[in-house]
């Protein structure tokens, strides 16, 4: 029954509050607009950018993006839900990662992000992967968060957003909402795709786990016997 509710409460949408809670004392937006925006509610077409070695190879991100594909992931120590210290460097050469940076807790387009990597753990741990997720949010905030969906994963606080501009996650909404953007960074340590979708947060699950299956399928190629008839 608990696992029941956790997943209908993924679609509470709250109203009104979405601005406040990203952006206290924010002007010049009104709050219609920018509640839709910041809650994941826009009745758009999404636009999608996705960034893959092959992609980078056609078109440099440096311009774009402080960390780009094929680049090592920077050092990185975050608090997370528990109190507890994260350090990137200490998962290296053990798991993949699936480091995603969203705009805010408890907002709907969050939470259904958060709830879709929660359905496809077990399959993101099949494929030797750990999801962490970052926003500006304290640690409290985050366990009161993971706690009421059922969270199994990391929640990591960048409170003052130092950890976001020093990757070169951009904002969207002419710089006003922080962007809602997903890196996979290999056991050695390479990011091997950025993938930026502001408006469909579900999208990041199936994007990450393309790149996962692909590189459990890559060396299969060694082992292959040559055909001799």
């Amino acid at each position: 029954m608990a696992a029941l509710s956790s997943v209908a409460l993924c679609n509470v949408v709250p109203s009104g509050r979405c601005v406040a809670q990203i952006f206290p004392g924010a002007k010049g937006v009104p709050n219609s607009s920018a509640s839709s925006f910041v809650c994941g509610d826009f009745n758009l077409k999404a636009v999608s950018q996705r960034q893959s070695p092959a992609f980078a190879a056609k078109r440099p991100s440096a311009a774009v993006a402080k960390v780009s594909v094929g680049d090592e992931a920077p050092p990185l120590q975050l608090t997370d839900q528990n109190g507890r210290v994260f350090d990137l460097a200490k998962v290296k050469g053990k798991k993949n990662v699936v480091l995603y940076f969203y705009p805010a807790d408890d907002t709907p387009g969050c939470t259904k992000q958060a709830c879709s990597f929660r359905d496809s753990f077990e399959e993101f741990r099949k494929l030797g992967a750990e999801v962490v997720g970052i926003s500006g949010d304290s640690p409290e905030s985050h366990k009161l968060f993971a706690e009421k969906y059922s969270l199994p994963f990391t929640l990591l606080s960048d409170e003052g957003n130092a950890v976001r501009k020093e990757w070169g996650v951009p904002s969207d909404l002419f710089g006003v909402l922080p962007g809602r953007q997903t890196y996979v960074i290999d056991k050695k340590g390479v990011v091997q795709l950025i993938f930026n979708n502001q408006f469909q947060p579900e999208k990041h699950i199936a994007e990450t786990i393309a790149v996962l299956e692909a590189q459990v399928e890559e060396p299969k190629s060694f082992f292959q016997f040559p055909k001799f008839f």
